[in-house]
């Protein structure tokens, strides 16, 4: 005959103690187990910031011949992050159309790819404080008769997947078929062999890319300085955001901002509101 082992009510009050104390320990330290005083910003892996990027985002976040991570974004988040004194950036490449679920999901701490903020992505992550903001561009080649974002109509135009330049063109551009891609690479791949008319992008890319195949010309740029970049985090992380809040402004008061800007946008118009206080004067406009 099998024997049945029963709790007796002292030892179900002593399990669902022990199981509480478990479940409180676990909950204090997010993935990585260790107590909120020993991981104040509730990162995956204390002293380590699991960062989403982009491998092909240049100049803002790209990996160079050796694989390793570079770019304004790059170097602005990790300076930001030493100040923070937050932990060690290590950096991964996202596609751009799900990195900011995979920050919400916390697979990753922050996500840093020049992310431009609105309404409808902070509905999914939360974001830093603004540290860059610019133009979007039309790209295309200089035998398509594109003069400007008025002749996209009944065009194919290229567009990167999640981005704010696919939320712009799908609102603005109502006559042009829009074709979506991974990335900017794949987008531009397709241009030069004609399978699309145009790529609307961000405007360094595109300068880079103009740089890059004599075949193409920039056709138009178009201000984009209602959606400026932030970081991005996952919600309820108000310790996280306040460290980066605090040292991004740091970084632009003392003017390495600035030095950084100069660095990987050589002759591009320069933003002031992301300028030392002293030297805010006006925003100049793009010159092709």
């Amino acid at each position: 005959m099998k024997r049945r082992t029963l709790l007796r009510p002292a030892g179900l009050l002593a399990a669902a103690a022990s199981a509480a104390l478990v479940l409180a320990a676990c909950s204090a330290g997010g993935a990585s187990g260790a107590s909120t005083k020993d991981n104040p910003y509730h990162l995956i892996e204390p002293g380590t910031v699991r960062v989403a990027s982009l491998g092909d985002s240049k100049p803002y976040t790209f990996t160079d011949a050796s694989g390793n991570f570079t770019g304004f974004d790059v170097e602005l988040f990790t300076d930001v992050a030493k100040r923070a004194d937050i932990g060690k950036p290590v950096f991964t490449g996202q596609d751009f159309s799900g990195l900011l679920a995979a920050v919400a999901n916390h697979q990753f701490d922050v996500g840093v790819a020049a992310i431009g903020i609105t309404d409808e992505r902070k509905k999914t992550v939360d974001f830093s404080d603004g540290y860059l903001a610019g133009y979007l561009t039309v790209l295309t080649t200089k035998a398509s008769g594109i003069e400007s974002k008025a002749d996209l109509a009944g065009k194919r135009i290229g567009v990167v997947q999640g981005t704010l330049q696919e939320a712009y063109a799908v609102k603005n551009f109502p006559k042009a078929s829009l074709v979506r891609f991974p990335d900017n690479n794949a987008a531009v791949s397709a241009l030069n062999s004609g399978s699309v008319d145009a790529h609307f992008l961000d405007y360094e890319a595109a300068k880079s890319y103009v740089a890059q195949y004599p075949a193409l010309k920039d056709a138009d740029d178009i201000p984009s300085f209602d959606a400026p970049a932030g970081f991005a985090i996952a919600k309820g992380n108000p310790a996280l955001k306040n460290a980066l809040n605090k040292a991004l402004h740091e970084a632009m008061e003392d003017g390495t901002w600035k030095k950084l800007y100069q660095k990987w946008f050589p002759g591009s118009p320069m933003p002031e509101q992301y300028l030392p206080k002293a030297e805010q004067t006006s925003t100049p406009t793009p010159s092709k």
